[in-house]
């Protein structure tokens, strides 16, 4: 079976790749030009890269007139939501302008697809005390540019099934984290730190933003897995979280990181570090979707975090010191 995976150079989308490599599909993956591809060095030569770009339809048609998928999983996005506080006009037409092209040239070329489109849990927004935990039918209160993208995404993938048929099948992930998570994220950026701290490349103060932020962790290998249910048994039209159904605060993360670390090291707030607006807490509820496909995840956050950590370890091995800032907040 061919399929195509939009993003399959990013961080979700390296993983899908594999993990659809060894269930036997064939897999095609859509990149932008000059994107890095060091995700996928472990499974570039089993993939068909197609280079093109979202924002331009002829693009976008020609990659599904070459692949013929019949399952596609779209994850390309601008992904990071501090990002879209400083770019919110790049963030809203790369995410909806991509989809909507996406969408439209397989109604056009009648690509007979199952899709799966990649939402987020940033689309709640704010949420009240009582209305934990998040459920699909929560009110959508977005809280930022990159969340509002996300609406829209959702919103287009419902339209389209709705008023064209198209089986979209839309997935609200919450936060993800694992190997090769990017380093302006914050689970990432801490362990990069930690991994950085143990080498003597800086000193032993970890920087972090707001501590009291909780957030619903869950392995991204969970996620890719998900991902594929969704996509083969999902009901077409609906929407299902992918949570693991248990929050964590920064301040937690912080502590889990100190127990792994090979070395002490304090830990400071940075002011640049906040957001204009926070969400408090993302603890999402899955089951929904369980009960739809059997999915739970199940690879524990202190292996998910130690694996992590282990990856930015490597990638200290070979590198200088980072300098980038990460915030709270993981797609």
């Amino acid at each position: 079976m061919r399929v195509l995976i939009t993003g399959i150079s990013g961080f979700a989308g390296s993983h899908l790749a594999e993990y659809l490599l060894a269930k036997g599909y064939e897999v095609y993956g859509l990149v932008r030009r000059r994107s890095p591809l060091e995700n996928l060095a472990g499974c570039v030569d089993r993939v068909r890269l197609l280079y093109g770009d979202l924002r331009d339809p002829l693009s976008t048609e020609e990659a599904l007139a070459r692949s013929k998928p019949e399952l596609v999983f779209h994850l390309a996005a601008q992904s990071f939501v501090p990002t879209s506080w400083n770019a919110p006009q790049e963030t809203i037409v790369t995410n909806v302008l991509g989809q909507l092209n996406l969408l439209e040239g397989l109604r056009r070329l009648k690509v007979a697809a199952r899709i799966q489109v990649a939402c987020s849990s940033e689309e709640y927004g704010l949420v009240h005390p009582e209305e934990l935990p998040i459920t699909e039918t929560n009110p959508l209160r977005p809280l930022s540019p990159y969340a509002v993208s996300k609406v829209a995404q959702d919103c287009l993938g419902y339209q389209y099934f709705r008023s064209y048929g198209l089986p979209v099948v839309r997935t609200r992930t919450f936060n993800h984290t694992g190997p090769r998570r990017g380093r302006f994220f914050m689970t990432a950026d801490f362990s990069r730190q930690v991994a950085e701290i143990e080498r003597g490349r800086r000193e032993p103060v970890l920087r972090v933003g707001n501590l009291e932020a909780a957030r619903d962790f869950t392995d991204v290998r969970d996620v890719v897995r998900a991902y594929h249910l969704a996509a083969t048994e999902g009901e077409p039209g609906e929407v299902y979280n992918i949570s693991s159904g248990r929050a964590h605060t920064v301040g937690e993360v912080v502590r889990l990181l100190q127990g792994l670390s090979r070395v002490p090291f304090a830990v400071q707030q940075d002011p640049d570090r906040l957001r204009p607006s926070d969400v408090p807490v993302l603890l999402g509820e899955f089951r929904r979707f369980h009960e739809r496909t059997g999915w739970e995840p199940t690879i524990p956050f202190e292996r998910t975090m130690e694996d992590l950590l282990d990856y930015w370890r490597q990638q200290a091995l070979g590198e200088r010191g980072f300098g980038e800032r990460g915030e709270v907040g993981e797609k």
